[in-house]
């Protein structure tokens, strides 16, 4: 039983602010969040997606944050040993930019301080100001195993990454090759398709004139939008069906500024039907140039150098920008005649590379590689196979769309910060792999290129836990459960994981081995696929349309919970969310109402302990407790299948709609009429609003632990059983009555609103029907909420409200007189009367638009109906009321 003590323990009202952050500590402190591989519990596991050590949090990573927190936090309560591990990324290209940046400002630069020293700079920042997002964890309620804290830099996870490209590079999977690649001229590196980022560009579409300028010798127009590429021209081509060109294909055509002869070919990927039906083709700067470049064995000559500068063309261009040296072309083919057309401007999409912002150069480069064939075909065949399944399903075509059609993948960047490439070349030509335990001889030198970030990340769920070592974690909690993240990286950061993890669950080093049944083992058995974070009008979130928001800004006006339930009570899979403000308003007024509630039921009494039978409880009681295991169920379901939404609007509305709008106030009835009703009320409220508490713990930590702990005495809600209910399942009976009651009790409050009574007013009634309807006993609970009084000897009853129940009608007779007035009434009454019939007659115009009908879709025809009806319902009542009204 509670300690009626216990009452005193609730602060007068909830103020976030005044408990977060001393209850997150005793968390930490207590242990709650760190796991024991040593346990007999079942495992459940999940790996936080790193986020860049540069970075801060934003609403994205709230809400991935938030549902991760919620899995882990209901695992633990259903007796689950929990792993939740936490880390960073080191983000090579953002954090390398910064310390840079720092160097210019102090006058120098890393290549003056040579390569050490600023490797160490820049662990030295790390050191100093990466720990920013940690912070804000915390103050989210993060339930994280800090005592497994990882980084993609530290010693441990280095050894992963050099362990499996030395078994990667063996295998033949790794090789070195000129590609073209995005390249990033002001940070001179190759960066991954994820690091670019389209935005439409207002340029121009320049016709150009190759070959002769005599019409009636060989000749042919092409157009582009970087007119500079031309000079990297090595072949025309043309669709081999094209009527128009087929007497050209094979000419040769002379370069306007170069001594290079430019071969017209025939290829299937010309679309003739656009432009010219012509396409100039330069392979060393340009994807799909490049592709063709290959089927034709065309020269691929790079015409710029790392910083985008022309270089090496042997023309008056080579030294100018790539952007200075389009105008100058554009202007030397002008004075030979040679333009044809000029669109200006012309909009039209550029990728740009997301951490210097300036336009990415398609260049062929030199670069390591993976061959992804075998990969991504495990990494397919394990979501085909049911070994790891997606959230919702409908992501899995885009899934197979990916996997199936994945090139090679590029690894290396020319950075300094990062995992150095384990590659080392020898006086004689020699290039070698070492691993982590082997020493390259002396005399060798190291590329000089780093690995991907995505590549040590893709590591991420078993590497965190020790391998290529065989340890306990690996044992306990790999693979792991499932991983949360938007559905906007599937493709970059879960393909490289599950890739990773099925050709190590294939290998013999150690940490893991293979299953039972001879397949790969999966990083995570689910894929949970939340959608984006948008504003409450439903647009992207971007810093140029001013429209993002600050987590921890809602968390300083709000409190953590607000923002979680907030962010939770949108979430399923696979949708995006739109919030705004309103919506974090409407959570804090929701946990302010738990408080309130709880606190009410303490003091009058409320106590956590064994119910008594069925037949010692009132129908309310019988009623509420029915419903507790009702929404329990539905919470349950929905959090299995992913769907936050679902359990959260089952807790908001049974904690608000039902618990508090209803049972609360027929409780303070069964609390006034004291004896042993009374007393079971307390054991039955104090039972709902422990498992009620509990069940919204996950979601909601800080004010359910305050609470939780208040009413019952115990420990922590943390550690707490997580509810499953009272076992007696529902109650249709003690529902189906509670039901008509409602019904009763709203129509008369209705009726008192439309009479203008005051809310608080009391008037004389009598009641038939009660007992057909099997509401006798519930008369108390009809007047107290109803605000009826018996009838006295001289009733007289002004007005009826009849209300049809499931077994019956109930006739409320009520007495009015010298309660309102009339005229004040009629006045109302018959402008509401007004507005009722002009929407009647608008409604009727409408269905009777045979344009209209035949036009608009289903849904709005019943809408329509359905306003029309009610409009005729409201005239019918009005107009009854106003001959009440003018009778009296």
């Amino acid at each position: 039983m509670t300690n009626p003590e216990q009452s005193n323990a609730l602060p007068k009202s909830w103020d976030p602010a005044d408990h977060e952050s001393d209850l997150y500590q005793t968390w930490v402190d207590a242990g709650y969040f760190t796991a024991d591989a040593t346990s007999d519990k079942p495992g459940y596991s999940i790996v936080l997606p790193p986020p860049n050590v540069t970075g801060s949090l934003h609403m994205g990573h709230a809400l991935d944050h938030t549902l991760m927190d919620t899995l882990t936090r209901r695992k633990r309560m259903q007796g689950y040993e929990v792993l939740w591990l936490p880390g960073m990324d080191h983000a090579g290209i953002a954090t390398q930019t910064i310390v840079e940046k720092q160097l210019v400002a102090e006058g120098t630069s890393r290549h003056e301080l040579g390569r050490e020293e600023f490797i160490d700079r820049v662990w030295k920042w790390k050191a100093e100001s990466g720990g920013t997002i940690a912070g804000q964890m915390r103050r989210l309620g993060d339930g994280v195993d800090w005592s497994r804290d990882r980084f993609t830099m530290d010693e441990g996870l280095s050894r992963a990454v050099h362990t499996i490209f030395k078994q990667m590079f063996d295998d033949g999977l790794i090789y070195r090759a000129e590609r073209l690649v995005n390249w990033s001229p002001a940070q001179q590196t190759a960066i991954s398709d994820i690091e670019v980022k389209y935005a439409d560009v207002d340029g121009e579409l320049v016709s150009f004139r190759y070959g002769s300028m005599d019409d009636d010798q060989p000749h042919i127009v092409v157009a582009t939008t970087r007119m500079e590429t031309m000079l990297g021209d090595t072949a025309i081509a043309v669709h081999p069906d094209d009527e128009r060109y087929r007497d050209l294909i094979g000419v040769e055509l002379d370069h306007p500024f170069v001594d290079r002869k430019i071969p017209v070919i025939a290829d299937d990927y010309v679309d003739p039907e656009f432009g010219s039906g012509a396409v100039k083709i330069t392979p060393a700067h340009d994807p799909n140039d490049f592709a063709i470049g290959q089927r034709h064995n065309l020269p691929m000559i790079t015409i710029m150098d790392r910083t985008a500068t022309i270089e090496g063309t042997g023309t008056t261009f080579d030294g100018l920008d790539r952007f200075a040296a389009r105008v100058a072309v554009r202007e030397a083919l002008a004075e030979q005649g040679r333009i044809v057309k000029e669109i200006r401007p012309y909009v039209h999409s550029v990728g740009h590379s997301e951490r210097a912002g300036e336009p990415i150069e398609p260049r062929l480069s030199m670069q390591w590689w993976v061959n992804v064939e075998s990969l991504a075909k495990a990494a397919g065949d394990a979501v085909r196979d049911g070994d790891t399944v997606i959230h919702p399903k409908s992501q899995e075509p885009r899934w197979f769309d990916w996997v199936d059609n994945m090139h090679d993948w590029t690894i290396s960047r020319q950075l300094w910060w990062g995992h150095r490439i384990p590659i080392w070349y020898g006086p004689n030509g020699e290039v070698e792999c070492f691993g982590p335990d082997e020493t390259a001889p002396a005399g060798w030198e190291q590329d000089p290129d780093v690995l991907d970030t995505w590549f040590s990340s893709g590591l991420w769920p078993f590497s965190t836990m020790g391998w290529p070592e065989q340890t306990d974690d690996l044992a306990k909690f790999y693979p792991t459960s499932v991983l949360v993240t938007g559905y906007d990286i599937l493709f970059f950061w879960v393909a490289r994981m599950m890739m990773f993890g099925t050709y190590v669950g294939k290998l013999d080093l150690g940490g893991f081995g293979t299953r039972p049944d001879g397949g790969a083992k999966v990083p995570f058995s689910d894929v949970f696929l939340h959608g984006l974070v948008r504003d409450e009008h439903g647009s992207k979130m971007s810093k140029s349309k001013g429209n993002g928001i600050d987590p921890l800004d809602w968390v300083d006006r709000f409190g953590a919970d607000a923002l979680r339930f907030t962010l939770a009570r949108g979430a399923n899979p696979g949708s995006d969310i739109s919030v705004g403000e309103s919506h974090a308003q409407s959570s804090r007024n929701f946990a302010t109402k738990l408080f309130n509630a709880t606190k009410f039921a303490m003091m009058n009494g409320a106590q956590v302990g064994d119910l008594p039978a069925a037949d010692a409880l009132t129908i309310a009681d019988r009623w509420i407790i029915g419903r507790l295991n009702e929404v329990l169920a539905d919470v349950d379901s929905g959090f299995e299948r992913y769907e936050f939404s679902k359990s959260c609007e089952a807790l908001f509305h049974f904690a608000w709609d039902e618990v508090c709008d209803w049972y609360l106030e027929l409780a303070k009835v069964q609390f006034a009429e004291g004896g042993a009703r009374a007393e079971a009320t307390t054991l039955v409220l104090g039972n709902v609003l422990d498992q009620l508490l509990r069940a919204l713990h996950p979601v909601m930590p800080f004010v359910t632990e305050v609470l939780w702990k208040a009413l019952t005495g115990g420990e922590s809600v943390v550690i707490a059983a997580w509810p499953t209910g009272t076992g007696t399942g529902s109650d249709t009976d003690a529902a189906q009555r509670i039901d008509d009651l409602q019904k009763l009790i709203t129509e008369v409050r209705r009726f008192r609103s439309d009479q203008g009574l005051k809310p608080g007013q009391r008037v004389a009634a009598t009641v038939e029907g009660l007992d057909e309807a099997g509401l006798a006993d519930l008369r108390p609970q009809l007047d107290s909420l109803a605000k009826l009084e018996a009838a006295g000897d001289d009733f007289s009853a002004t007005a009826t409200v009849e209300v049809r129940l499931s077994t019956g009608t109930a006739t409320v007779a009520i007495d009015t007189s010298g309660t309102v007035d009339l005229e004040a009434e009629r006045k109302r009454a018959a402008k509401d009367l007004a507005a009722a019939e002009k929407e009647l007659a608008g409604t009727t115009a409408k269905l009777g638009n045979e344009q209209f009908l035949s036009k608009a879709p289903d849904n709005v025809v019943d809408k329509i109906k359905a306003r029309q009806a009610l409009a005729e319902a409201d005239i019918a009542r009005l107009t009854a009321k106003l001959a009440e009204l003018g009778a009296q």
